[in-house]
This record gives C-alpha cells, structure tokens and sequence, in this order.
C-alpha cells in the first residue's frame, strides 16, 4: 500500500513539538513526510527541510510559498500539520481546507471562539479533515478507559477530576526566556495562559473518556507570578452534559511537579485513575473489591486499546507513540475517505475540528469566570448552544 504524503509546517529545528510530529507520523509507515515549510526564516527553513530528507523543491520558505507550491501538484500532500505559534494557527488551518487538504493542526486551533466557529463551518463545507493535536489521547490505556466507561464498567460517571501542573515556568527570574514569555502575553497567547497552554488537555481528556461535553464552569484564576498579565494557575470547577461534576487543577508554578497529567473518574460502579508519567498502567477499583492494575499490551483488553499498543508488556511507550496513534486514526479516516468506505470504529477516535471549539470556548470561559471571583459562565460555543 502506497504511503500518504505529509507535510509540516512549523516545528523546525530546536522546536519542542516538531520531532514528536516526525517521529509519530512516521512511526507505522503511514505517511511520508514530503514538504515542509519549517521556520519563520525562509532560508533556515529551506536549509533544515533538505537536511532532513525533503526535496528541495519541497523544503518551502513559508506557508504560503508550500500553498502555492503543493495546490500546484498532482502528487500534492494528502495531510497538513500546523505546528506554528498560536496566533497563526486559524489563517493557516482555514487557507489549507480551503484548498481542499486534511489538516491537523496543534492546539490551541484558534485564538477566539469566531474563529474557531469559522473552522467548523469550513471543514464541514469542504469536506476535508480538520484534526486537533489532543495527542494524549493517543495513549492506549487512556483508550482503554473510554472503552470502559462506554462500555458501563463504572456504571453512571458521578465526577471526573483532571489535572495538568507542572513547574517549569516557577522561576520568576525567567521571565524574559523567550520560551516562556510569549505564553503570559496576551499579544501572542490570547486571553489564557496555563488554562489555554495545559489546562485543554486535561478537559478534552475528561470529556474524551467521559463521552460528555462540558456546558458550564466557574475558575478561580491567579498569577502567583505578579508580573505576569495572564494566568499562571487555575482551578475549574465543571458540569457536563450528561450530569458529572468535573475539578481541574492546572498551574505552570507547582515546583516539584515534572508533567502533571492525569486523569481520574469515579462511577457508581467503580473508579479509574491514570497517569501520563506512568502511563503502561491503569488503576480500577469496583466497587467493594480489591485494586486492579490493568498494565498495557495484556490480553483482552477493547479494541481501541489492543489498535494501539504496539510493543509488549512491560516496555514503555511513551507521548511520540501516542502521537503517532492520532496519526493511524488520522491515515485510516483518510483512506476510507479515498475508498468511499466506513472509517474503523476503533480508529474514529482522533480530535475534530469540534474539539479544538469547545476548548476554545472553554478557555474564553475560564477568563471570563477568572475576572469575576468565579462567577458560573457557559462554556458551550454559540453555534452548540
């Protein structure tokens, strides 16, 4: 079976998320990564691109020239990533469906909840994927548990807690470190900082397993960094639709934290917990028995577990892995799209252009609520409504 063509954009050289994009794209044999358009400065990018393998008619100076340039040819690229600064994600995205290419794109997908509602509706029109980088939901076990719940080994969900800390950004003598100042800049990160950065992670992951959506919060936001204009810790109290309670912690100042993500959900039959650091292993309790530990690649586990675990037990599989699952959803969805043929339920799991929305509403919301001592605010987008 030919390989589909990919292409990035974004994530050059010393960027922190471009090689988990080229690892995972690549990992199953998929795709091959055909043209890019890797930096801000064309000639760095077309330098990094051939250094990488690229054509150098396919290692572009900017988007717009890899736009021109792939529109252009018959074996043009059947997938986009966006890996740019957030600022540039909806003018990019919306330019590539547009111009009838599948994109997925990093999150968040868009800067104001408009924007976002502009993407659905282009996606939709054209046809063509739009998939959001919620790439911890790749991971096997955080699969399995959405099984689990689908399935009502927990029986009715009564509350989902998430969390999303860490501390790398507790230093306030880093404050000029370009790496982390964009993020506190409301010029360049929009209207949240952590919430916006980590905190979505943790709310698509609780409404990924959970199988609900959120409809309204109340956050109590802080800069414990005085000098940062946005937030550098929240706590999101939560309501879905289907009745749970959720509570989300996330904060960029807790030192002594390293990731921080981790996902529990407690039923009226038994209760889950799951941890990206640790992430071979799911912890289940039923109900008035005794502490399972479900470990990754053991026998009958769900379906969308066993798709996506591909070394045995007791080897780790780690966060380029669970990347590279999005990109099989994504593959799979693009062939049976080309074939005319249903999608693999077990694949139908990567994060859609509806996602990235409700995120965005989410992190508006959160802002809102923030400003006015938590205040209960929808957090649906309009269009959901």
């Amino acid at each position: 079976m030919a390989k589909l063509k990919w292409g990035m954009i974004g994530g050059g050289e010393g960027s922190q998320i471009g090689p988990a994009h080229r690892l995972g794209s690549g990992l199953d044999g998929e795709f091959e990564f055909t043209a890019a358009a890797l930096d801000h400065r064309p000639d760095a990018g077309r330098d990094y691109g051939q250094r990488l393998g690229l054509a150098a008619d396919r290692a572009y100076g900017d988007w717009r020239e890899m736009l021109a340039g792939e529109v252009a040819r018959e074996d043009r690229i059947d997938l986009v990533t966006v890996a740019t600064p957030n600022s540039t994600h909806f003018e990019i995205t919306k330019a590539f469906l547009e111009a009838g290419f599948h994109v997925l794109c990093e999150k968040p997908m868009t800067m104001t909840v408009e924007e976002g509602e502009e993407i659905v509706k282009i996606a939709r029109a054209s046809g063509k994927i739009c998939a959001v980088n919620y790439g911890y939901s790749g991971y096997s076990l955080v699969r399995h548990m959405k099984a689990m719940v689908a399935r009502g080994d927990l029986g009715k969900i009564r509350l989902v807690k998430a969390e999303f800390a860490h501390g790398h950004h507790a230093d306030a003598e880093d404050a000029d470190n370009p790496r982390v100042r964009w993020r506190y800049d409301p010029a360049q990160a929009g209207v949240s900082a952590q919430f916006a950065d980590c905190g979505i992670h943790a709310l698509h992951m609780a409404s990924f397993v959970t199988g609900q959506e959120v409809e309204k919060l109340s956050a109590d936001t802080v800069s414990c960094i005085s000098s940062r204009v946005l937030e550098d810790d929240a706590m999101v109290n939560f309501r879905m639709d289907g009745g749970t309670a959720g509570r989300l912690w996330t904060s960029s100042i807790a030192i002594g934290r390293q990731h921080g993500l981790t996902l529990q959900v407690f039923g009226e039959k038994g209760g889950l917990r799951w941890s990206q650091e640790q992430p071979n292993q799911l912890f289940y309790m039923p109900l008035n028995e005794r502490l399972q530990v479900i470990e990754r690649g053991e026998a009958n586990l769900s379906p969308e577990a066993d798709r996506t675990s591909r070394v045995t037990i007791g080897h780790a599989e780690g966060m380029p892995l669970a990347f590279a699952n999005i990109y099989t959803d994504l593959a799979e969805a693009i062939r049976a799209d080309n074939e005319g043929r249903a999608i693999d339920p077990a694949a139908n799991l990567y994060p859609r252009a509806e996602d990235g929305l409700r995120s965005m509403s989410a992190v508006v919301a959160v802002a809102h609520s923030g400003a006015r001592d938590g205040e209960w605010v929808d957090a649906r987008p309009p269009m959901f409504r």
